[in-house]
């Protein structure tokens, strides 16, 4: 295909524990900050932008097209086509890959790409019972005949359905896959602590030395403007492999292994990223962090290993890019769970050669930072491109497990 996709830009909001500072913004306020913050530092002219495509997960009932919303809400003219996709905790990767698709076909030559989510403000859903004696009553011409379908409610009927993080397919939670993973793949507890250990480590010092703030704007809080969050919130200095390993299991609390210290928690935040045609950027002086190589996707049985996708995407990308594993300097690896990490390392270092650590989540990962799903693949992808500039790295790869049974990986070149 001819030129080549530049990333030009990144740019997030500051990730925060869901139900904390961000509690009263939705995502479309969230990603809207960060796409008007993009637009600022990158210097480009809204009008110039061909498209948008952002990801999100548990959309919102009024707003179920947020990149649309993005667009008509954050400086960018309406004349500009948005959608909004949907692969779990790849959203905003895939959202990447669609932006990138439509450079190198011709369709487009500059596209924001990203994606935001907020789990403060999840839809909560009436039982189905009430949504029918409410669709019933919506259609009665008397106040007898309104009032008439309510005498057939009872008490459960009341009780409101809730999102759950769990596989429609095999009914088991995001954390009982993961307990599952570490059981059937021998990954000990001490792994997976050790793993949650490097990604606070590595997040305070990225943080500390100045790679990983000017990647964030800050975002002011509604309703009294007040409150004005500037960095991440979730990151633990004062953490350790003894605090760690005083925590107790939660998916299995008589043999389990998962805790909620080696596991992400569930957070708010959003991300996006500039993409431009490699000659657009060059015309308008912008110098491109990482291009885009290659991509790919893969799935593997949710009954099986649910979050084992990454282990058939990464080869399938390094295939495309005519790369091997040890051309890659510098993995971004999404930390959904410790367990996964390990699992998914192991796999590789099975069947591609091995990965050595220390060219791992260099500036912390999902554990320590937080994981807004539709905006995590945004945020892995912006940090090694920056990291893949600040140490000269030719190759980096970026691999994040979806639920589903799905995984992404991309590689980036310098």
């Amino acid at each position: 295909m001819p030129g080549r996709v530049a990333i030009v830009h990144g740019c997030r909001t500051p990730f925060a524990r869901s139900g904390t500072v961000f509690r009263d913004l939705t995502a479309l306020d969230l990603a809207k900050a960060a796409v008007r913050e993009l637009l600022e530092r990158s210097e480009i002219d809204p009008a110039l932008v061909d498209t948008v495509v952002m990801g999100q997960v548990v959309p919102s009932a009024k707003a179920p097209n947020l990149a649309r919303e993005v667009v008509l809400g954050a400086g960018l003219p309406p004349s500009v086509p948005a959608h909004t996709v949907n692969r779990a905790c790849a959203s905003a990767s895939q959202a990447i890959a669609d932006v990138a698709s439509a450079i190198l076909l011709g369709h487009a030559e500059v596209g924001i790409a990203g994606g935001a989510e907020s789990l403060s403000d999840v839809p909560i859903l009436h039982s189905r019972r009430m949504a029918q004696m409410l669709v019933e009553a919506s259609r009665a011409r008397s106040l007898g005949a309104r009032l008439r379908p309510f005498a057939k409610l009872r008490p459960r009927d009341f009780i409101p359905d809730t999102p759950a993080l769990a596989e429609p397919s095999t009914g088991l939670t995001m954390g009982q896959s993961a307990e599952k993973m570490a059981k059937e793949n021998g990954i000990s507890r001490e792994e997976q602590d050790r793993i949650a250990l490097a990604s606070h480590r590595n997040a305070a010092a990225a943080i500390d030395d100045g790679r990983l703030p000017p990647e964030l704007c800050r975002v002011i809080v509604p309703p009294r403007y007040e409150t004005i969050v500037e960095a991440d919130t979730l990151v633990r200095r004062d953490t350790s492999l003894e605090s760690l390993a005083l925590l107790k299991p939660v998916f299995d609390r008589t043999y389990g292994t998962v805790t909620a210290g080696n596991a992400s928690p569930l957070t708010d935040g959003a991300a996006a990223v500039l993409l431009m045609k490699e000659e657009r950027a060059a015309a308008l002086g912008h110098a491109p962090l990482a291009f885009v190589r290659a991509w790919a996707v893969a799935a593997v049985d949710p009954g099986g290993q649910l979050l084992m996708g990454p282990a058939l995407a990464v080869p399938k990308a390094l295939e495309r890019a005519g790369l091997k594993i040890g051309d890659i300097e510098l993995f971004e690896i999404h930390e959904a769970f410790a367990s996964q990490v390990a699992s998914n390392l192991q796999a590789f270092e099975r069947t591609l050669g091995p990965v050595e650590r220390e060219r791992v989540n260099v500036s912390g990962g999902s554990i320590a930072l937080g994981h807004p799903f539709g905006a995590t693949g945004a945020r892995l992808t912006t940090t090694l491109a920056n990291e893949m500039r600040r140490r000269g790295a030719r190759y980096g790869l970026v691999s994040v497990c979806a639920q589903g049974g799905l995984g992404f990986a991309m590689v980036l070149e310098r």
